[in-house]
């Protein structure tokens, strides 16, 4: 046992099972569904965390009715069972529990298998905010129905080896949507008082009950304050929990946050990295005290010392981490071990898990690539004839390839032109809420130092210096730089690039940012001068500030900008600008649009690769290779993403040649 965490290292018997450690892996979307039945990834992915030394892996949300959202697990179909039972028997195997989940999305069923929107029912005709569907109020026929499918589920769980499962009363979705009384208008007996109103979740529990008796460990997942308009509120949530407590069928809770019903609640959903870690505690606390039943709470806990904390105080008797294990599917293992400088820190960004999902791709991990892709990497190939390896370019491609080059055998000088690693996350982490972005930098880096990467500051790799070294292999990750159009029509005027505003320059007090990037950039830089007292204004070249970012974080963000006094224009394409004005117009109409009385226009319009280091070895015999915005600009996914194929690639290792990164004239 972890001598430093002992609370989370203990192991917690719910119903006749006993789990190894209060490590959570809660049950979330993969995207490794395919047609309603899970790929061979769901189970490379699950098996990883397992092996990593997870406690208790709840698997994503199966639909128990066909009238439920389609891109769920579909329990309906047979062919589902195996794969169920693959995934189960390989987490199994490590010690590890597995959970299903059982659900139905209610009025939030909004997509259908074919592009046409499907019919969402729901207790009543109470539109949702979020998706813009209104429901059609269910008969008692279906209610009955429904709560019959969830026995049946159950019972196909349980055929495919899993060992508890978990009601999704959760989120705004449909028995969540029986509990509110802003939700459900029924007059009957499904509506109205409390008793009423839970009428069908109690009738749900004794559905999976009478399926599978006291075989399987059965909790619910409720949000302890849907923390939306006209959502659930934390007095009402704490006395269902009671009630249902009191009827003695569950044997844990699992509590979260937010609401899929509308923008604001969502957010709470996955919550990106400005919020405080483990922030859901407290709620959480309020619930355990009210209950016997175990308390399982999920929320951003993002650091096994957060954790032990959470289970110190008593505020629950198991810490959902998911996104810390989609970073680092070893985290529980090293914290056991007391390794804890070894963790890879999920810093929140929300870009490649969720961001993925919500794309219709699998999740991975902006850190750790590997993550949805085990088969492919998750196993390092030893360098069959080790050689020395130049890497110019200290940003998070040349880190990451790097540090994989290493542990693959091969000798690694890092050279980087400046006086710090990281690149431009460097520049990104100044922007406000994002600090915990440096952690980024602060992972790869710790990953080069435990493979023996030897780094090398102030060093600016050219010609001469790979001609002296003689390496095998030269990788060029040496970013790009900022890029503003020469098309602009400018006559005087003060004119700032993003990057040059993060690194101090003075921009007076009315300032309006041209937006073409629609990332986090201008939402920071927006943010971030509000604060300072400028008057802002933000022009878009797209439908909406954040718009190629993952929803969460543009969402909070947006609503942080409206409290705070900044204007927006979207559909606005910078044109120039002069010494009081600029001038946009719009993207779709083409009409001029004008600000007037103008100090600054900041430009954060994207930045354009460095080509120098790629020309000057264009003869050069040796290997080389590209990573990162060194081959075209893009974000820290895209960056890592390809360290991590470059240093598996170089020196002939095996890659598919969909994975085959970027090679210089001469190679493949």
């Amino acid at each position: 046992m972890s001598q430093t965490l002992p609370n989370l290292f203990s192991p917690i018997t719910l119903g006749e099972l006993k789990i190894r450690n209060r490590v959570l892996s809660t049950g979330h979307m993969t995207g490794m569904v395919s047609a309603g039945v899970p790929t061979s990834a769901f189970g490379d992915y699950h098996e990883a965390r397992a092996a990593g030394g997870c406690g208790l892996i709840i698997t994503e949300s199966a639909a128990v009715h066909t009238t439920s959202n389609a891109y769920n697990i579909q329990l309906t179909n047979p062919a589902v069972i195996d794969f169920l039972g693959d995934a189960a028997s390989r987490v199994k195997r490590h010690g590890c529990a597995i959970f299903g989940q059982l659900g139905h999305g209610g009025r939030e069923t909004h997509s259908g298998t074919d592009g046409s929107r499907p019919v969402a029912f729901g207790p009543s005709a109470i539109a949702t905010e979020r998706f813009h569907v209104m429901p059609r109020e269910m008969s008692k026929a279906m209610i009955g129905d429904i709560a019959g499918a969830f026995g049946a589920a159950a019972e196909a769980y349980e055929k495919a080896g899993y060992q508890g499962l978990e009601i999704m009363a959760s989120h705004g979705l449909l028995l969540a949507q029986f509990l509110n009384p802003d939700a459900n208008l029924r007059e009957d007996e499904y509506g109205g008082s409390r008793e009423n109103r839970l009428r069908f979740v109690r009738e749900v529990i004794a559905s999976i009950r009478s399926a599978v008796g006291r075989r399987l460990v059965l909790g619910i997942r409720i949000s302890a304050d849907e923390l939306n308009a006209r959502g659930l509120e934390t007095p009402e949530v704490l006395q269902i929990c009671q009630d249902l407590d009191g009827d003695g069928s569950l044997d844990y809770f699992d509590v979260c946050g937010g609401s899929m019903s509308g923008l604001g609640g969502s957010v709470h959903v996955v919550p990106p990295m400005n919020y405080e870690p483990g922030y859901l505690a407290p709620m959480s606390a309020r619930i355990r005290r009210a209950v016997s039943a175990a308390v399982f709470v999920a929320g951003r806990i993002n650091d096994v010392r957060s954790a032990e904390a959470i289970l110190a105080q008593g505020h629950a008797d198991m810490c959902g981490m998911t996104r810390a294990q989609i970073c680092d599917p070893d985290m529980a293992g090293k914290a056991e071990a007391d390794q804890l400088d070894d963790i890879r820190a999920c810093i929140g960004c929300n870009q490649a898990c969720i961001g993925h999902m919500q794309e219709g791709f699998a999740i991975s991990c902006i850190q750790r690539p590997e993550t949805g892709r085990e088969a492919r990497f998750g196993t390092r190939q030893a360098a069959a004839t080790p050689m020395k390896v130049l890497v110019a370019g200290g940003g998070p491609a040349g880190m990451k390839a790097a540090a994989v080059a290493a542990e693959r055998g091969h000798q690694v000088i890092l050279c980087e032109a400046g006086a710090e690693l990281g690149g431009q996350v460097t520049l990104a982490r100044q922007l406000p809420g994002r600090d915990e972005f440096g952690g980024l930098v602060t992972n790869l880096a710790a990953e080069m130092e435990r493979h023996g990467v030897e780094v090398r500051l102030k060093a600016k790799l050219d010609r001469t210096t790979v001609e002296r070294e003689q390496p095998g292999a030269v990788i060029i990750a040496t970013g790009s730089a900022p890029h503003t159009p020469d098309h602009l029509l400018l006559d005087g005027g003060h004119v700032v690039h993003a990057s040059k505003v993060l690194e101090g320059a003075n921009v007076g007090t009315r300032v309006v940012i041209a937006d073409w990037r629609c990332d986090w950039v201008g939402l920071g830089l927006a943010e971030r001068l509000a604060r300072d007292g400028c008057f802002v204004r933000l022009a878009v070249n797209g439908y909406m500030p954040g718009q190629s970012i993952q929803q969460y974080t543009r969402d909070r963000w947006i609503g942080e900008l409206h409290k705070l006094g900044v204007e927006i224009t979207p559909f606005a394409r910078l044109v120039g600008g002069d010494d009081t004005a600029t001038y946009f117009e719009h993207t779709t109409s083409g009409e001029p649009i004008v600000f007037e009385d103008v100090d600054t226009l900041v430009t954060a319009t994207g930045t354009q690769t460095d080509l120098g280091l790629e020309h000057e070895l264009a003869d050069w015999a040796g290997e080389v290779w590209i990573a990162g915005d060194a081959v075209a600009p893009r974000t820290c996914e895209e960056a890592v993403l390809e360290g991590l194929k470059v240093g598996a690639a170089l020196g002939g290792g095996e890659l598919a040649p969909a994975d085959q990164p970027l090679r210089q004239k001469g190679a493949l």
